[in-house]
């Protein structure tokens, strides 16, 4: 089975681009997993630190582990928006496939600073944890959170410049860079902002290392196939599942309005949740 860097590189090659799925328990995680199986694609499993600290650092971990163990199937975990050094180590040591570390708010120079320290731990320790973990980071804020939004938040869509994009890369060493594009984290009620696809080629042009495109749900179709096109081989997708999750809970049980069992009533919005994973797949991969 390829790793996530190779499974990348075969998104680069080909002009497609590799889902990444936030989820919040193993019902999110099946809906993840059963799509990816059924589109027969590789797959990227998102835990924040919220949904971390929810399900487990290491449970999560054993989760992806032992499903790819047992079915060979190429699902890979992220530690998804990690905010200092310390949560960037316990992920690495937990065995996660890549982390991200978000000092978005922070100066450019200390951003700068901690980013590094975080690449060279993983690189100290990435023969005992994961020897093919990937430290992603993030430059130009859009917004933290996951939620439907009225507006777009202040200080968000500032887009990421080139030399911003070179300079971060050349002197951190990162494996993946998320740059802000005119996307935003959440859905806006009234719309989405249009992305920026000649920045995305631009940067893409201007450095080495593969780009991520956050905050996605709520994008055009159309939009998001020129993300692709422009140079974006990983898109990350959370509101959209966290809506499905809600809408398809809700409906089993009005439904079901006596049912007891969490394991039938659960189901409806697992469904739910796996439907839209399947649809974004199929757009991810041109199919």
């Amino acid at each position: 089975m390829k790793n996530l860097q190779e499974c990348i590189q075969y998104a680069q090659a080909h002009s497609i681009a590799i889902g990444h799925f936030n989820i919040s328990n193993s019902d999110g995680f099946h809906a993840v997993v059963l799509a990816a199986k059924e589109i027969n694609v590789p797959v990227i499993i998102g835990v924040s630190e919220g949904e971390r600290d929810f399900i487990g650092v290491h449970e999560v971990s054993a989760m992806v582990k032992a499903y790819r163990e047992a079915t060979g199937q190429a699902v890979f975990l992220n530690a998804d928006h990690t905010y200092s050094f310390d949560r960037v180590k316990e992920a690495v040591d937990a065995g996660f496939d890549s982390v991200i570390f978000d000092g978005t708010e922070l100066p450019f120079d200390e951003n700068v600073s901690i980013t590094k320290k975080c690449v060279e731990y993983a690189r100290l320790n990435s023969s005992t944890k994961n020897p093919n973990i990937l430290i992603e980071s993030e430059i130009g804020f859009i917004g933290k959170s996951s939620k439907l939004l009225d507006t777009i938040p202040d200080g968000a869509g500032k887009l990421t410049t080139v030399e911003e994009a070179k300079s971060f890369v050349k002197e951190t060493g990162i494996d993946i860079l998320a740059p802000a594009v005119g996307n935003i984290h959440g859905m806006v009620k009234g719309g989405e902002p249009a992305l920026n696809i000649s920045r995305i080629k631009e940067i893409k042009d201007a450095i080495n290392v593969p780009l991520v495109l956050h905050g996605a749900s709520g994008n055009s179709d159309d939009d998001i196939r020129k993300a692709i096109k422009a140079g974006i081989s990983i898109i990350h997708i959370n509101t959209e599942l966290r809506v499905a999750y809600r809408v398809g809970l809700m409906k089993s049980l009005q439904e079901n309005p006596d049912e007891i069992s969490p394991y039938k009533y659960l189901k409806g919005a697992r469904n739910a949740m796996q439907k839209v994973v399947e649809e974004k797949l199929k757009l991810f991969n041109n199919m």
